[in-house]
């Protein structure tokens, strides 16, 4: 990791602002949480509040999406986190339960900033950062997010319980600062002429480029899928950790944490992966049903740490994968338009999954829904992956002049 930081030097950036903000955003939001908690005693609060972060994905990815293939993608980036500091600092003068609309206002447009943030920083990856580390540097990505489910989740309940809401608010707010403090230092080299494809294609609308290509209707294909299924495992967590281990809170960040490690060890395989990026992916995700199968009839609480890991090693290494290859066969003019697409589809998945969930936990046993998941993610494989070796075996190809890379 410290090698591949030396020599990409504007990604260290990248990721150290993405750290930044990531960890900030995850001790607000637990302490959003039980401040409302705290002045409503609502499930219904907590629940509309976590639906208002994933509604602004619906409306402003897209949005995003076309801005950083017009505009600048650091100055998107560096805007996006100043503008959310007020935002950031609005939960401070929530004080009574009369006062509650402020939260609902101030996450409807932290998500909504959060969704134009997306798809420039995906996006804006390929233009600073060498091709052939494009697949490690994805790696690393798995790595950060890993690192902010272990250093948010885990302190940021601990500052909140101690500390109180109000300092957890005020860092939130200082991490979007420096976040934007640096990213307005890096160095976004533009692209060269041989890499902005023809007139015509330029003009092409984002959706008729998605459908031009098997290859990339697969992968949208499994935007809508995966995410549907993640849903559920997401909503688990805290259900097993409360109702099936009896932990508490202390086991939803145990939990949470665990997923990090797994994340971030992701990246010993991750950044050794150079061809078949796809079957690996597939792959991944028939082993990820697997151990959530096998987490379903666990009763240990230190075998579902490690069973855990594994799924977020699993995830991490997947994530890698899916990211990798969509950078390599989107032109780099269209990537903010597909993946501001890809992040609607997937938060909107993700957001419908978890309320589903919700609705199914009612009437069906825990386990047998984690079962009825693990199921699916392992069928989604299969699937998928029986698809993709379809196409490799016809030789599908992109629209002329963008080939897939079908052994990717």
């Amino acid at each position: 990791m410290l090698s591949l930081f030396k020599e990409e030097k504007e990604y260290r950036k990248l990721f150290s602002a993405g750290v930044l903000n990531g960890i900030g955003d995850r001790f607000s939001q637990v302490a959003v949480l039980a401040l409302l908690l705290e002045l409503t005693g609502s499930g219904f609060a907590v629940g509309l509040t976590l639906a208002i972060r994933v509604i602004p994905f619906l409306l402003f990815a897209p949005l995003g999406g076309w801005l950083s293939d017009k505009f600048s993608k650091r100055s998107i980036l560096v805007l996006t986190d100043l503008i959310r500091i007020f935002f950031a600092l609005s939960f401070l003068f929530v004080k009574s339960p009369d006062q509650v609309w402020i939260i609902y206002v101030g996450t409807f447009i932290l998500g909504a900033g959060e969704a134009i943030y997306a798809p420039a920083r995906k996006s804006i990856i390929p233009i600073i950062v060498n091709q052939y580390n494009l697949v490690k540097v994805n790696s690393l990505e798995q790595v950060m997010i890993g690192f902010i489910l272990i250093g948010g989740s885990l302190s940021g309940g601990v500052a909140s319980y101690y500390l109180g809401p109000n300092i957890t608010f005020g860092a939130n707010a200082v991490s979007f600062l420096l976040a934007a403090l640096i990213l307005s230092r890096m160095q976004v080299k533009k692209e060269s002429v041989n890499e902005i494809i023809s007139e015509s294609t330029q003009r092409e609308n984002t959706i008729a480029f998605l459908f031009s290509s098997s290859l990339l209707l697969l992968l949208l294909g499994s935007e809508f899928l995966i995410p549907l299924l993640n849903g559920i495992d997401n909503v688990l967590i805290s259900v097993y950790a409360v109702e099936e281990f009896h932990l508490g809170d202390l086991g939803v960040g145990i939990f949470y944490g665990s997923l990090g490690i797994g994340l971030m060890l992701s990246f010993i395989v991750g950044e050794r992966l150079h061809n078949h990026l796809l079957i690996i992916g597939f792959s991944v995700l028939i082993f990820e049903g697997l151990f959530l199968i096998i987490l379903s009839e666990v009763h240990s609480v230190s075998i579902a740490v490690l069973v855990y890991i594994t799924i977020g090693f699993c995830a991490g290494v997947g994530g890698t994968c899916f990211d990798s290859t969509l950078m390599k066969i989107v032109p780099k003019n269209k990537q903010g338009s597909v993946f501001g697409l890809f992040a609607t589809i997937s938060n909107s998945m993700i957001g419908i999954s978890m309320f589903g969930a919700g609705i199914a936990l009612e009437y069906a046993d825990n386990r047998w829904l984690g079962m009825l998941g693990g199921a699916g993610f392992m069928i989604a494989g299969v699937l998928l992956l029986a698809v993709y070796l379809s196409l490799k075996n016809n030789k599908d190809k992109m629209p002329s002049g963008r080939e897939s890379d079908v052994n990717a």
